[in-house]
């Protein structure tokens, strides 16, 4: 079986870096799915939204905590929808958005639950204990580990842009990432398409590891700068993330049919602009 970064080459070689976010929220749901239990509501949905953008992207992010709010329900959704991905579509990844860290002993808990129980190809993980605790992370050679860098939020800057010796602690983290933690080829870095030029300079660093890039959709990053400063060298290196955009873009009964349109008009516009920068 291959692991998950022959997943992503597979996917970025048929020209797919978008990443559809599954942030499944029952009270957001179309009505008729409001009438089933919380359990099958959240797994129909997810099920008719990967049914509907699966020809247009490369991976599905699940945020658990989409899943732990609604208790057992929403993990037996969570667990039902990713197996439902493992089935039906194989070659596409999923990464379990948990943001995990802990000390070194409860991380193996967590790297049991994210890639035992909810089968997860890869995970969002915190740096901020460091790479001894992180090595449960570290140590699944077949399991992707994108390491928070520079996030999307507003207020990212308060601990992220504060200078060490002169250096912004994103650079430094994207620094150790790609040159001390990555010996088995699995690391990647979340970057938040809302700050460009943070992104452009962690692409100087980190050479060609794989970005995992949310911000774009309802957070306002804007979709060209973000592609032209996160490809690497090979023309790829990026999974643009969008979730309420494309998941919630109909709350009626076409919502499958307008979640896929908005996830190939991305995909497309993403294709587009990496086509004008190589001619």
């Amino acid at each position: 079986m291959d692991g998950w970064v022959e997943l992503l080459k597979d996917q970025w070689r048929q020209a797919r870096f978008l990443c559809v976010g599954l942030d499944t929220d029952y009270r957001k749901l179309p009505a008729e799915l409001r009438k089933l239990p919380v359990a099958e509501a959240l797994f129909r949905f997810n099920r008719a939204i990967v049914e509907a953008t699966a020809d247009h992207c490369a991976a599905f992010k699940p945020n658990s905590a989409f899943y732990e709010g609604y208790g057992p329900a929403g993990i037996e959704a969570l667990i039902k929808t990713n197996e439902f991905i493992r089935e039906n579509y194989p070659r596409h990844l999923i990464i379990l958005d948990a943001k995990r860290a802990d000390i070194g002993n409860t991380n193996f808990g967590y790297v049991r639950a994210a890639f035992e129980i909810f089968k997860a190809h890869a995970i969002t993980v915190h740096p901020y204990l460091g790479r001894e605790a992180l090595l449960p992370f570290l140590e699944k050679r077949a399991h992707g580990v994108f390491v928070l860098c520079h996030t999307s939020n507003p207020g990212a800057a308060e601990f992220q842009e504060l200078k060490i010796e002169g250096e912004p602690l994103y650079k430094i983290v994207a620094a150790k990432v790609a040159r001390e933690w990555n010996e088995n080829g699995n690391c990647g870095l979340v970057m938040g398409a809302t700050y460009p030029e943070q992104l452009a300079e962690v692409r100087k660093i980190a050479a060609d590891l794989p970005f995992l890039i949310p911000g774009i959709g309802a957070q306002g990053g804007d979709l060209e700068r973000t592609v032209l400063c996160g490809l690497n060298r090979q023309g790829a290196g990026i999974l643009i993330n969008a979730s309420r955009s494309i998941i919630y873009a109909s709350s009626g009964p076409d919502y499958a049919a307008a979640a896929a349109g908005e996830a190939a008009s991305l995909n497309e516009s993403i294709q587009k602009i990496i086509r004008e920068r190589n001619v």
